[in-house]
């Protein structure tokens, strides 16, 4: 279980392996595997293969690969790597008071702290004993080795083929001339390695990090970053400083749900309908044509008490809240990126020194060159004609798969309208089911199978769609990895945007808004009767639609994260428990791991930025959803530090100082939300509406809100039903019947009947009124608070300007010195 070559001196940076196998490419193979070790030895890489006959299966090279100390400060150099100059003199923090009450959530300073701090300044070979160099076998972390010796592999030249040079490994990978190509984890996760030398970095993570029962305790971030990178570091810290701050969003949402718990009995609504006085006494229309018959209004008396629990005064402000909690989250998450900047070396690393570096497939495909106006050097691009015809194609294929999107929301949509009339039907008629007819109401019945469907749906296309973005972002050839990963990114979140939200945008703003009235009923497709929202108002199909979709979206994605790779990782290894421990090598161990791959951490964001919708965008349907998201989350926390730290090999370690370009698409649903939420409160909700009753309507100065239902369901004469849409049975000889949903029309005896009432207009009026003023109010509140707070904490600033002026200090006094030494 050894991390060194067979000498135990050198250590093992990276490891290719390959299978030998005797098929008609297998002679190209071998030459081109020639060609590229004996480039990675001229570029000073040494190498040590381990022959088929040492591996467990009998079958598979291992190519051991090491970056002597001159290979490394050369790259060094190149990356601009930062180093130690001299410990941090600045002194620490202030100590909290709270700390003495926070300790049980604290892990050992050795684990949360692993390396002191230093002032760093970038690696110069000419400078050599100006860095703190104690031993040049641990100088530079196994993070930054692995970094520098994928830099070279992805740029190590193996030939010319078809009249191109070629080279890289992830083509090599490819075509089949490799088999893997990743760093080793530096022990076993479960115990400690025998060798007295290995830091048992990952058995540390394992140990106080990735297992459930830690679930309470704060993240180890730098030893997170020392041994994966900045790059996954940064995800780790925005996830945990995401679900702290949710824990205050949660706290207020259930505070919310808990009064509509508690003044369910107090709702005059729901006493109304549920009382046989007033519902029983009220005969509504058929919610279907020809086969459904009339039926009473407290048939749905259950329902309408539940959807209290969401649609009531709390709600708005919950929403109000929420609008506020959402700038609060990314001002404060501007400030922790700023203070991780500072400890982690990245204050003055820019995504420009990425952008100099070129994707390998970049300058393989594009044949023509021309010079950079900064670094004055020919370079490889793609003609504008190129990009134009590959942008329009891409862009094409978008379209058509949010098309897809749309038409399948379309056939929902249908399914809803074809079965909600079965459900109505058989749930009348059906004696078996009347014990369940108050609680599982048609509306409800249809609203719970269709997200189902539209869940199963939306998994379908989802997995279609990432293969088909990934194809079309490696057909525009973008140039730099961050480019290349901002397109993937942009056209990944259209789609997920459309496929999980459009359902929930349907049930929130359109259904049951483009009914008409008997008689004039509105038509999909001249065939399908539009559906109507229950008497309770939409709010509670809302509820269901964001439940059904979040809480499968978060089950799913927790079994695809953590149980398929541990079952694809226990039958790759089912064979190799058959042999002594002492024969199955570190570097064969990590093999059978699982990729993390390059878009790892990609799906990782997009998976949260989904959810960070679901809590924003329609919080003023279910207060619930940022406890949902709470409790997701400190399982995902932990699922993905164990399967990063158990089932995968080591990913490459790589830099990033921010999140990206996921920062400015939270900003956008941000924005978004606050519009979504008022008009959520505003159409959605029947607060408005009973509002303006309150104030306009009401005609009992004891119990204002009495008589609000006989208000607000309008009255049609049966004899006035057209031959289509009327009932074949009427039993009871009904001469009326009222509206289903929320409609002011006049009564058939008044001179303008079925047309809209005055009281329409009103809460029309109040309906556009309450939007603007809710979006100005917590639009201005948004705004201030984001003015108010300073991006970066004064006390970063701070160190930041006292770092720079002693690193200036120790390199002018450096200069010096070697200057008086030189005279």
């Amino acid at each position: 279980d050894s991390i060194f070559f067979r000498d135990g001196v050198r250590r093992i940076d990276f490891v290719l392996s390959y299978v030998d196998d005797l098929n008609k490419e297998w002679e190209k193979k071998l030459e081109r595997r020639k060609e590229f070790e004996s480039n990675l030895q001229k570029a000073g890489l040494e190498l040590e293969t381990e022959d088929k006959k040492e591996s467990e299966d009998g079958k598979i090279y291992f190519v051991k690969i090491h970056a002597p100390w001159e290979v490394l400060i050369t790259y060094a150099e190149v990356l601009n790597i930062k180093v130690p100059i001299k410990e941090n003199d600045i002194p620490s923090m202030v100590e909290n008071p709270l700390d003495c009450m926070l300790a049980p959530l604290r892990l050992p300073e050795k684990v949360m702290h692993p390396e002191p701090d230093y002032f760093t300044a970038p690696f110069s070979k000419e400078k050599q004993e100006l860095y703190l160099i104690n031993d040049q076998s641990t100088f530079f972390s196994p993070s930054m080795r692995n970094r520098i010796v994928n830099y070279i592999l992805t740029r190590c030249p193996y030939g010319t083929e078809e009249g191109k040079k070629k080279f890289g490994i992830k083509r090599l990978l490819n075509n089949g001339t490799y088999s893997a190509a990743y760093p080793l984890h530096d022990c076993q996760y479960w115990k400690k390695a025998n060798d007295p030398n290995c830091d048992n970095e990952r058995y540390t993570l394992y140990m106080e990090w990735a297992r459930f029962l830690r679930f309470y305790k704060e993240q180890p971030l730098d030893l997170i970053r020392k041994y994966y990178g900045e790059k996954i570091g940064i995800y780790f810290a925005w996830l945990g400083f995401y679900t702290e701050m949710l824990f205050l969003a949660a706290v207020v949402g259930l505070i919310c749900f808990l009064y509509g718990l508690f003044t369910m009995d107090e709702n005059m609504s729901s006493k109304e309908i549920c009382d046989p006085e007033i519902g029983g006494e009220i005969i509504m229309c058929p919610l279907c044509d020809r086969e459904c018959e009339y039926w009473r209004l407290n048939t749905t008396c259950v329902s309408s008490e539940y959807s209290h629990l969401f649609d009531n005064v709390a709600t708005l402000f919950f929403a109000i809240f929420m609008g506020i909690w959402v700038t609060l989250f990314l001002e404060f998450w501007k400030r922790r990126q700023a203070r991780l900047k500072y400890e982690w070396d990245l204050v003055d690393f820019e995504e420009e020194q990425q952008q100099l570096q070129l994707r390998p497939e970049y300058e393989a495909k594009c044949t023509q060159k021309k010079k950079n106006p900064v670094t004055q050097e020919m370079e490889p691009y793609l003609p504008i004609t190129s990009q134009a015809v590959r942008f329009c194609i891409s862009g094409t294929t978008v379209l058509f798969w949010v098309s897809l999107i749309i038409a399948s929301m379309i056939a929902v949509i249908v399914y809803r309208l074809a079965v909600y009339a079965a459900f109505a039907s058989l749930m009348e008629n059906t004696q078996t089911l009347q014990p369940i007819s108050g609680l599982l109401t048609p509306q409800l019945a249809t609203s719970v199978t269709a997200s189902c469907l539209n869940f199963v749906i939306i998994m379908i296309l989802n997995f279609l769609y990432e293969r088909i973005a990934i194809w079309i972002t490696d057909m525009e050839i973008p140039r730099t990895h961050m480019e290349y990963e901002n397109r993937l990114t942009m056209k990944m979140f259209l789609f997920q945007f459309v496929n999980y939200y459009s359902s929930c945008f349907y049930v929130a703003f359109f259904k049951g808004k483009f009914v008409g009235y008997p008689g004039a009923y509105t038509y999909m497709f001249n065939r399908w009767r539009n559906e109507e929202c229950d008497p309770a108002g939409c709010l509670i199909e809302l509820t269901t639609q964001l439940t059904i979709v979040m809480a499968g979206k978060q089950i799913w994605g927790n079994i695809q994260e953590a149980i398929v790779p541990w079952i694809c990782n226990w039958w790759g290894r089912r064979k190799a428990r058959n042999n002594p421990e002492n024969l199955y090598s570190r570097w064969e161990q990590d093999h059978d791991l699982q990729i993390f791959g390059a878009l790892g951490l990609f799906y990782e964001y997009l998976e949260m930025v989904i959810q960070f919708g679901f809590i924003t965008l329609f919080v003023a349907s279910f207060p619930l959803a940022p406890l949902l998201a709470l409790m997701n989350n400190i399982l995902e926390i932990r699922v993905d530090s164990w399967k990063l730290t158990t089932q995968y090999r080591r990913p490459v370690a790589a830099k990033a100082h921010s999140i990206g370009v996921w920062q400015e698409i939270l900003n956008g649903m941000a924005i978004l939300s606050v519009v979504t939420n008022a008009f959520i409160v505003a159409f959605t909700s029947d607060m408005i509406p009973r509002l303006v009753y309150y104030y306009a309507y009401s005609e009992s100065e004891d119990s204002p809100m009495s008589g609000y239902i006989n208000n607000s369901l309008s009255v049609f004469q049966i004899s006035d039903f057209p031959e289509r849409n009327k009932p074949k049975l009427n039993p009871e000889n009904f001469v009326i019947c009222r509206l289903v949903y929320r409609d002011y029309r006049y009564p058939p005896d008044h001179e303008r009947r079925y047309l809209h009432t005055m009281q329409f207009w009103h809460i029309l009026a109040a309906k556009l009124a309450f939007i603007i003023i809710m979006e100005h109010v917590v639009f201005i509140v948004k705004f201030f608070v984001a003015w108010m707070i300073p991006d970066v904490p004064a006390d970063v600033k701070a160190k930041i300007k006292r770092e720079k002026y002693l690193t200036q200090k120790i390199l002018h006094e450096y200069e010096l010195e070697k200057l008086k030494e030189r005279l």
